[in-house]
């Protein structure tokens, strides 16, 4: 309604205008040779309207005559734009839903509407890869990989084939590709450091650690595997620097020290880590070179005072005291540790030994070791150095299980207990 108001008013203006010049008078006289010509000006001026509405309307006609074949390509790209995004949204729910078949159908489709796109390219390696046909996956990630503004997608599919099937070499150098197209991508970053972990370069991964791994054992096993003594040694210090609990890169950088004429700070890095967590180890080289049981008892004193309740620290007095045959310091100890209900199988095998020393072969000896003897089979078993993916014990740590080739999961603790299989009771 308001743009009818509109044109009334314009036809209103201009036929106020026309009416004007005609009521204004006047004429145009052209002579050209021989010829005359003289028009009254309002004449003339609508054969100019005139004039310019025809050439306007030619040149117009002219310009969509020429467009016409761009215009139905446009209009066919826009269907085919339509109906691709439809057939590629259907890939989506099919991939969602697991339907691989159907959802290679429709990125079929999708592709040869809108062509090889870095989104139908992705779809069909999804695809592909989920039917499990993987060289074709690959391919699609290959194309993928030769564009400019989708190569880290594939990149990313290239590596994460490469790793499935252990193909360590090739999977580290698109890793490396990957991180130059992409700088600072923190999944780059994380993929790069599981594959150091695979491939056990410590130093690499000890410079890409993520969140959840050990900085020191890290450091530890890049300073075994290193070859230069001073890099070797800045490693086994920060190893122990990261955790001094950690009772490896301890007695390593003790040992360290020791070599290097430093016997003293050899024995504070040993009492720093026996106040951090005790372990058994670091008492062994702690009391290594006291000869006399005396003074090992006084040195094992010494070691724990810091953490002077925890269960290792009286089982160490403990036992010291009995091979000093200082038997009511070592039933003292021992006792204690069994009352707190932190023992295990070693305290209890101890005090074993402890009423074998004190009460001899008599019936109260005989008794003593039998009532140790039952809390010890019951009790928890000694710590060791155990593999938290498979169960399997070793003799000491290392940063790679030899039985089932886990990285990174080898601490100290119990093993596993097998409990017994109840037998089946006959009908």
């Amino acid at each position: 309604m308001l743009r009818a108001i509109w044109l009334l008013i314009v036809l209103a203006v201009g036929v106020a205008f026309a009416w004007y010049l005609r009521t204004l008078g006047g004429s145009v006289e052209m002579r050209v040779g021989d010829v005359f010509v003289g028009l009254p000006l309002w004449v003339l001026l609508l054969v100019l309207v005139v004039g310019f509405v025809v050439l306007y309307g030619l040149l117009r006609g002219w310009a969509l005559l020429r467009s016409w074949p761009q215009r139905i390509r446009d209009r066919r790209a826009a269907r085919y734009r339509v109906e691709g995004d439809a057939a590629v949204t259907r890939a989506l729910v099919a991939l969602a839903s697991g339907a691989s078949d159907q959802a290679r159908m429709e990125i079929r489709r999708a592709r040869k509407l809108l062509g090889d796109t870095p989104h139908t390219l992705l779809l069909t390696a999804e695809a592909e890869r989920m039917s499990g046909r993987e060289e074709a996956a690959n391919a699609a990630f290959q194309a993928l990989a030769e564009r400019d503004d989708a190569r880290f997608l594939g990149l990313r599919g290239l590596l994460r084939s490469a790793m499935q099937r252990e193909d360590w070499p090739e999977a580290q150098r698109l890793a490396r590709e990957a991180e130059a197209a992409q700088p600072g991508a923190s999944w780059v970053r994380e993929e790069r450091a599981l594959l150091a972990m695979r491939t056990h370069h410590w130093g690499e991964a000890l410079a890409l650690r993520a969140p959840g791994l050990s900085e020191s054992a890290l450091a530890l096993a890049a300073a075994e595997e290193e070859q230069a003594p001073t890099r070797k040694a800045e490693l086994e210090k920060h190893a122990f620097q990261a955790d001094p609990g950690f009772a490896p890169a301890a007695l390593a950088y003790a040992a360290q020290l020791r070599d290097l004429g430093s016997p003293r700070r050899s024995r504070a890095v040993l009492e720093e880590s026996w106040k951090a967590a005790p372990h058994p180890d670091v008492a062994r080289a702690y009391l290594t070179g006291e000869g006399d049981v005396l003074a090992r008892v006084r040195a094992a004193e010494t070691l724990v005072e810091p953490n002077r309740t925890h269960p290792e620290s009286r089982l160490l007095l403990g036992r010291l005291a009995l091979e000093a045959s200082l038997v009511g310091r070592a039933r003292t100890e021992l006792e204690a540790l069994a009352a707190s209900g932190e023992a295990d199988r070693r305290a209890y095998l101890a005090l074993v030994d402890l009423e074998r020393v004190e009460q001899g072969d008599t019936p109260a000896g005989r008794a003593g070791e039998a009532k140790w003897l039952r809390a010890a089979a019951t009790a928890a078993p000694e710590p060791r150095w155990v593999c938290g993916q498979c169960g399997q014990e070793h003799e000491a740590w290392a940063p790679v299980c030899d039985h089932c080739g886990t990285t990174g999961r080898i601490g100290w603790t119990a093993p596993y207990q097998r409990l017994p299989v109840p037998r089946a009771e006959k009908v």
